[in-house]
């Protein structure tokens, strides 16, 4: 059993030596460098190295721009007529990250703009739309929508609750339906 164990260990030994060291004639200029004195270029070409044999990233895993537009089509130009503004934009945004600003009615606290916005983020998850909720001041809130399609869907639910004064998707400013009639009661 010794024996087995010594032969083993002389054998790896010999594989590791063998596969250590490579021809330095081989070697380009800039990898014959002390790993200190390596440029950002050179740093760059080893990372490159490095990533070559790597395995290329699932499409969802990649960054936004980099991914391929969501399959399904092309887009239908010759519907364009027939289509609002806010459909064609929902159609556009389809699988892109999309912001959307929620300014509340009144003076609220912070607690109760969150427990607002908490509960309409939980009735928009409920109706299957994925928002992520931040509030950012007492009576302002963002929603973060990963698909951007979603984001007109929730707009039409966040104009028809109470407490929402306005917002803002995509540059454009939106009322509120009980904001308005308030005024006009006024």
């Amino acid at each position: 059993m010794k024996r087995v164990i010594l032969l083993l260990c002389i054998c790896c030994t010999n594989i590791f030596i063998e596969c250590k060291k490579s021809d330095p004639s081989s070697k380009p200029d800039w990898a014959k460098k002390d790993i200190r004195d390596f440029s950002d270029a050179d740093l760059e070409r080893l990372y490159d190295q490095w990533e070559e044999d790597d395995e290329p990233l699932a499409p969802d895993e990649l960054p936004e721009h980099l991914r391929p537009p969501p399959s399904g089509g092309s887009f239908p130009f010759d519907k364009v007529g027939a289509l609002t503004p806010d459909e064609i934009m929902k159609m556009t945004k389809k699988g892109k990250t999309v912001m959307m600003f929620v300014n509340l009615l009144g003076t609220p606290t912070r607690d109760e703009c969150e427990t607002l916005t908490s509960l309409w983020q939980g009735s928009l998850r409920n109706n299957h739309i994925q928002a992520e909720r931040y509030v950012i001041e007492d009576a302002r809130a963002i929603f973060l929508f990963h698909d951007g399609s979603q984001a007109w869907d929730a707009k039409e639910f966040l104009l028809e609750q109470d407490g929402v004064k306005d917002l803002s998707l995509e540059g454009q400013v939106y009322e509120a339906k009980k904001s308005s009639t308030k005024k006009q009661e006024l």
